[in-house]
């Protein structure tokens, strides 16, 4: 449908026309900066991943990479004359060096098992550092496997045995790659101390343990020598770095009973772990860290006597500054509606990916207090301007028991109210929504939908009372503030009440499947590999046991009652709503099993249910999967809502 002028509403590809900038780095000089950007080619279904260099001076903006290969994690070497980065193009992940003054990328690794982990140069630039899996022939994938690991697989890595990672660090003027460590974890996140001498890192996926993320810090030196700093009942480890003068480490941690809702903290410790200090115990928020737990980390950005760092605070993302020294201050340097991801930082500097409900990211750059700030990248501008973009109304209401909501609702350009409305919940579920780009959500405002999405109790950004009081209460809380939401708008005039669907991700799926089992009042729902059965969920997801723990208080033999009231599947006989349930096969976060169970409940008990299967992809592969399978999401999605709401 075309709006006024030029304009039309969004359609069911547009979120794949974006570009999505991944990682972002600054010369030494400050004069350039070299950019990972994502992008999609939909006409021979296909995607790439290309270098961008920028110089600020000119804005002049060029591709440095040719192709259709995945070129990722770029990096300056010290003296500002090549860029290291990661590159599939022979088939297999190698590291690449890229001479910035012209030239073709020399391919720098020829390890026969590739590379995994971001390269990072040494201080002097005489050496790179990565991490790469064993030097064994591949399991065969068919012949018989005895598992001995307390978790095997991880969604997204697969078998963990087959996915070990080591640490190798190999010097440019010639020479094999030399091998640091030889352990049974994924060793990930490499910082080079300031003298060039050792190397921070974490050790993951513990063969003996089921903490899931958790991991343990450590260093190892040249010579292969480790000790470890902090130990896995210490905390749950994000990222660290050293200070600048080496001395000390900095980590980005949270600790306690609840490691999945507690807020993350910045500590200071020596380098053998003790003396302990807590930079961010009175900071409400706590800090965010880009974080995920496969091979890398974000880098903490520091300044002469502080660290730089994300604060998700009520639905955005700032930047603070937080003090290493002295009393224990910090104070906000960039705010506003939207969602900041800092990437580096010079002497005057400091570089961000900044998003919002419209844009998945721009390149951003502001002095160190904030001051100046301008983008330096559109890779999405004529994309963005091509549509006629929906309204977004600002939510804040109370709960059943007085809690107050914070929430936000996307108005379509067509129609009037009141609007034929989705409810769409994120995962998590300390997960958040807010005034950052949501796959889907332009999409559904597009098909002529008011889209409401709230930040229920277990969000992130309102401090650890609000995000840990779903403890043991899983769905019990979170469906009354979100049905709450419901009632705000319906009462506001906004939202028609004979006209709402439901739908959600992972967390967001269980909620979905949790809540048709109490109300009938959704006309449709559609749940993407959710949990619906927290007993088996125990034992067959790859954080079944310990995300059991934290977030349920306890086994199921020990609190049976817990595990049955929070399961959808105790409810799954009374729904009537029309429900889609979209599987991802090897997804081990949500496995298969869940939804194939919801949907026999549904079936047998007389309910319009459908499933969409999607072979061989992992749990978010809607969003970051192959075009053909976002593909399938969106149009699932949108069919699904239109038939049974319309």
């Amino acid at each position: 449908m075309t709006t006024s002028g030029e304009q039309r509403n969004f359609a069911i590809d547009d979120d794949l026309r974006y570009a999505r900038i991944g990682s972002a780095r600054l010369s030494p000089d400050g004069a350039q900066v070299v950019c990972d950007v994502t992008q999609h080619d939909l006409e021979n279904n296909a995607s790439f991943t290309a270098l961008w260099l920028i110089d600020l001076d000119s804005g002049e903006t060029r591709r440095l990479t040719p192709g259709d290969d995945r070129n990722t994690s770029p990096s300056w070497s010290p003296d500002g004359e090549r860029i290291v980065f990661l590159s599939d193009r022979g088939g297999q992940r190698q590291v690449y060096l890229l001479p910035v003054g012209g030239g073709e990328a020399m391919q720098f690794t020829h390890l026969e098992q590739g590379v995994d982990g971001q390269p990072v140069w040494s201080p002097d630039g005489s050496q790179i550092a990565f991490t790469a899996g064993v030097m064994t022939e591949p399991r065969d994938p068919m012949a018989p496997y005895r598992v001995t690991r307390t978790v095997y697989r991880f969604d997204g890595i697969g078998y963990l045995d087959d996915a070990v990672q080591n640490i190798y660090v190999q010097a440019l003027d010639g020479g094999p790659a030399k091998q640091l460590t030889d352990d049974p974890h994924l060793d990930r996140m490499l910082r080079w101390s300031p003298a060039g001498n050792e190397l921070l890192y974490l050790a993951s996926h513990d063969p003996e343990r089921g903490d899931l993320f958790s991991a343990k810090l450590r260093r190892v030196n040249l010579e292969g020598e480790g000790a470890e700093i902090l130990g896995l009942d210490w905390g749950f480890i994000k990222s660290a770095d050293w200070t600048l003068d080496g001395k000390r480490i900095i980590v980005a941690a949270a600790t306690g009973d609840q490691p999945m809702a507690t807020k993350n903290d910045l500590w200071l410790t020596d380098r053998d772990g003790s003396e302990v200090e807590n930079r961010t115990a009175d900071l409400l928020y706590g800090v965010d860290v880009q974080w995920f737990p496969a091979f890398s980390a974000a880098k903490i950005i520091q300044t002469d006597s502080s660290a730089v760092v994300g604060v998700v605070e009520r639905g955005a993302k700032g930047i603070y500054s937080v003090a290493l020294t002295g009393e224990p201050s910090w104070r906000q340097l960039l705010g506003g509606e939207r969602t900041l991801a800092l990437q580096d930082a010079d002497d005057s500097r400091m570089l961000m990916i900044s998003n919002d409900l419209t844009n998945p990211g721009e390149l951003h750059i502001a002095d160190l207090d904030g001051a100046n700030e301008c983008a330096i990248t559109s890779f999405n501008r004529s994309h963005i301007a091509s549509i006629a973009l929906p309204k977004v109304e600002n939510l804040l209401y109370e709960s059943e028991d007085g809690a107050e909501i914070q929430g936000w609702m996307l108005i379509p350009n067509q129609g009037e109210p009141p609007y034929p409305t989705i409810l769409y919940i994120h995962g998590g579920p300390h997960g958040w929504y807010g005034h950052n780009y949501g796959t889907d959500f332009q999409m559904l405002a597009g098909a002529g939908y008011a889209v409401l999405f709230t930040n229920p109790r277990g969000s992130a950004g309102y401090g650890d009372d609000f995000a840990t009081a779903l403890s043991g209460h899983w769905g019990l809380l979170d469906h009354k503030d979100l049905l709450a939401g419901v009632d705000h708008v319906v009462d506001r005039g906004l939202a028609d009440p004979d006209r709402l669907g439901i739908f959600g991700l992972s967390y967001g799926g269980y909620m979905t499947c949790f809540t048709i089992g109490q109300t009938d009042r959704f006309k449709a729902a559609v749940a993407e590999n959710p949990i619906t059965d927290l007993v088996s969920r125990y034992g067959t997801a790859d954080m079944g046991p310990w995300g059991s723990l934290s977030e349920l208080g306890g086994k199921p033999h020990e609190i049976p009652d817990v595990y049955l009231r929070s399961s959808p599947i105790t409810y799954a006989h009374k729904v009537t709503t029309p429900t889609l349930l979209i599987q991802c096969l090897d997804d081990f976060r949500c496995p298969a099993g869940q939804a194939e169970q919801f949907y026999a409940h549904l079936k047998a008990n007389g309910c319009i249910a459908e499933m969409i299967r999607i072979p061989g992809m992992s749990h978010v592969a809607s969003i970051s999967g192959p075009i053909a399978v976002q593909k399938v999401q969106n149009e699932g999605l949108v069919d699904w809502m239109n038939t049974y709401i319309r």
